[in-house]
């Protein structure tokens, strides 16, 4: 039976996709059934993380497998499309990719934090004697689940949709926007803090549209969380981690170091996160020179097809 005219409208964009307001209520809907589900399988969470984590918290691997289900429930089940149309495929998975997340991530937050304790902006100071390698594996372990999560949560379904509709520059802002916001609730959370999180999601999105990967994201993303808990032991978005031997605390104006939002909220930072999109920007131009040739290095980063 053909639907009405009016109500085609309203559904559909002439594209033929559906609209992004339907797509994106599923979502939410998906994700709260989804979140249930992952509630109700805690026992079993509890049971996985405790191989990665000394003390799992259940909390992001809850909200982890939660989101990962509402992405099997919109995608797999709703649209029948492949894991390849968020990027989370097995070309996505490529080493070249994920190592490309890995250093930007790394370096956008180690090079001016270094410089920071350099100049003396930000001091080292003694802790509790404890075992690095020992602390720095738990914060892996904790801080995988929160990465990923993160990033399914806005940069999968949400952007594909966003980036169908609008297209990626907006998808891209859109993300990020919310990204920033969702860190409001953080401790010492304020708006130029949440403006530096929401630069943080355009880098990472930066990263997945230079790539063509969802998993070269969260690699940048826990890279960049890693080093500043493990190797500074630093505030990460102002929460406290373990840091045994030393800290790394504030020694200098706010707006310059992070104050207690920790490093990755100050000048600092948003000059290391503009400088790797800069990177990424160059790096996709010569891609695309490589792969199409010149004319087509001047036109806006968009995510490269993969076969389904």
């Amino acid at each position: 039976m053909p639907v009405p005219a009016p109500l085609a409208r309203a559904l559909y964009a002439p594209s033929g996709l559906v609209r992004a307001p339907w797509r994106l209520s599923l979502y939410l809907a998906a994700l709260a059934a989804g979140l249930y589900v992952a509630g109700a399988l805690q026992p079993v969470l509890y049971a996985v993380a405790r191989l990665f984590t000394v003390r799992p918290s259940l909390e992001y691997w809850t909200l982890l497998l939660g989101t990962a289900l509402a992405h099997w429930m919109c995608l797999r089940v709703v649209e029948r499309r492949p894991w390849g149309a968020v990027r989370l495929d097995r070309a996505a998975l490529a080493p070249r990719r994920l190592a490309l997340g890995a250093a930007v991530g790394t370096l956008a937050v180690a090079v001016p934090t270094a410089l920071l304790l350099g100049a003396g902006a930000l001091r080292a100071v003694p802790a509790v004697p404890g075992n690095w390698f020992a602390a720095a594996a738990a914060l892996l372990g904790a801080l995988a689940p929160a990465a990923l999560w993160e990033e399914l949560l806005l940069r999968g379904y949400p952007f594909l949709v966003l980036r169908e509709s609008v297209g990626p520059l907006p998808a891209l802002l859109l993300t990020s926007a919310v990204f920033g916001a969702l860190h409001l609730t953080n401790p010492g959370a304020s708006i130029p803090t949440a403006c530096v999180v929401a630069l943080a999601g355009v880098f990472l999105g930066g990263v997945l549209l230079a790539t063509g990967s969802l998993w070269a994201a969260f690699c940048a993303h826990l890279a960049w969380n890693w080093t500043l808990a493990a190797g500074f032991h630093a505030l990460v978005s102002g929460i406290p981690f373990v840091a045994p031997d030393y800290r790394v605390v504030d020694a200098g104006p706010d707006w310059l170091t992070g104050g207690p939002w920790g490093p990755e909220g100050g000048a600092g930072s948003v000059a290391g996160m503009l400088a790797a999109l800069a990177f990424l920007h160059l790096h996709s131009n010569r891609a695309r020179r490589a792969e199409h040739g010149p004319a087509h290095a001047a036109s806006p980063p968009t995510i490269p097809p993969h076969a389904s």
